[in-house]
């Protein structure tokens, strides 16, 4: 696995490194669930039911998760590298603490997804839509969100470095207590700050959407906006 070269913006932004994932042929699974610290290396995931499966610890590399049900599963500390999770869906799938390096996530269909604590790095989000996904206390590094919905995530005392977020959409975000390096907010689609946008120090927005923004900054100052 190679990943791409950062590049630098006229306004000082260093870009993001994506992954480029390149999977070697992979072996269809043909287990029954997965294991507590099991070890999963050249994998095919296809279709496969993991609902309220237990791979907490697990080791997913150089892997493939084609249209799984992760609805309860548990992969705490689990960690995937040089992953591709297509088409994903579930409820409740808890991921705390998890490590995530060189992944892509494609068309992903979850709600209620447990990251807190979890440490990202060289992902991609792309398609698809997540609720009430937590990221407290997570670290993102190279990591960009595209083309998909987050509705109501919890960015809460998350270390955020060089995240994109493009095309997206963003409803309820919450920023409280994060902390921003390189983070790129302008081609958001829809940006809506529920709460921390006195956290935004150490992100670019676009001058439209700081028009947007003015009342929730003007009563972080505790400035009156009267006509």
């Amino acid at each position: 696995m190679a990943a791409s070269g950062r590049k630098k913006s006229t306004t000082g932004v260093t870009a993001a490194r994506r992954p480029e994932v390149r999977l070697p042929p992979l072996v269809p699974w043909d287990g029954d669930g997965l294991e507590p610290d099991g070890d999963y290396d050249g994998v095919r995931f296809d279709g496969t039911d993991l609902t309220d499966a237990s791979g907490r610890g697990a080791r997913f590399m150089d892997c493939a998760l084609e249209g799984c049900a992760l609805d309860r599963a548990e992969l705490v500390r689990a960690r995937f590298i040089d992953a591709v999770l297509t088409g994903v869906r579930g409820v409740g799938t808890d991921l705390a603490e998890a490590s995530l390096r060189d992944v892509e996530v494609v068309d992903a269909r979850l709600g209620g997804v447990q990251l807190h604590g979890a440490v990202l790095e060289r992902v991609v989000v792309r398609g698809g839509k997540i609720d009430y996904l937590n990221l407290r206390k997570a670290r993102l590094k190279d990591v960009v969100f595209e083309g998909c919905v987050l509705s109501e995530p919890d960015f809460g005392d998350a270390h955020l470095v060089r995240v994109e977020f493009r095309d997206c959409v963003l409803k309820r975000a919450d920023f409280s207590s994060a902390r921003m390096e390189s983070v790129d907010l302008r081609t958001v689609a829809e940006l809506d700050i529920a709460r921390g946008v006195d956290r935004l120090a150490g992100a670019v927005i676009s001058p439209v959407q700081l028009m947007e923004l003015a009342p929730a900054f003007a009563a972080q100052v505790g400035v009156r906006v009267e006509a």
